[in-house]
């Protein structure tokens, strides 16, 4: 995807700074609201628009078996499709974290339907902070139970600019 695809040839300029106040891996935004995120998994890219406007692109991880979707816990895959953005974690396992509204009632149905248990706990996240998951994570790029994965500085910016409801679309 560039930047063409959305019609634009400009990124607008982005206001990250770290706040004063908090721990240094929380920082301010104060630049254009996200509105939505593209994750093209092929590309193993993710973007953060305004409206049309890419105003972040990100290289990510993905889960550990990444072609197709995400159809039952534990098959490694990264969910396609359209979610939210649900929560916030910032005690994550993963340095900072954003949860996506997998599995929805559309997942849920086709699971039932093939009697597995769609799996959730996805999530946009940065590396691990145990010392053996950290090695694998440097092994091999995909290397997930199934989230989207990047890199700490980058988990901090993308958690100070993306609000929990803002729509997040995954790509083939």
């Amino acid at each position: 995807m560039d930047r063409r695809a959305f019609g634009l040839g400009a990124v607008a300029t982005l206001g990250l700074s770290a706040c004063a106040s908090a721990s240094p891996r929380f920082l301010t935004y104060d630049g254009p609201e996200v509105t939505s995120l593209v994750i093209n998994k092929g590309a193993r890219k993710m973007y953060l628009l305004h409206n049309e406007t890419i105003l972040k692109e990100y290289k990510v991880d993905l889960g550990f078996a990444p072609n197709g979707t995400k159809t039952k816990r534990g098959d490694g895959r990264t969910p396609e499709g359209s979610y939210l953005i649900d929560r916030r974690n910032p005690n994550s396992r993963y340095h900072l974290s954003l949860g996506i509204s997998y599995p929805n009632s559309n997942d849920i149905a086709q699971a039932k339907a093939a009697g597995v248990d769609p799996g959730g706990d996805i999530f946009i996240h940065g590396q691990p902070k145990k010392r053996a998951e950290l090695k694998r994570a440097k092994k091999t790029p995909d290397w997930t139970a199934g989230c989207i994965a990047v890199k700490n500085e980058e988990i901090e910016e993308i958690y100070a600019m993306v609000n929990k409801g803002t729509l997040i679309t995954l790509r083939p």
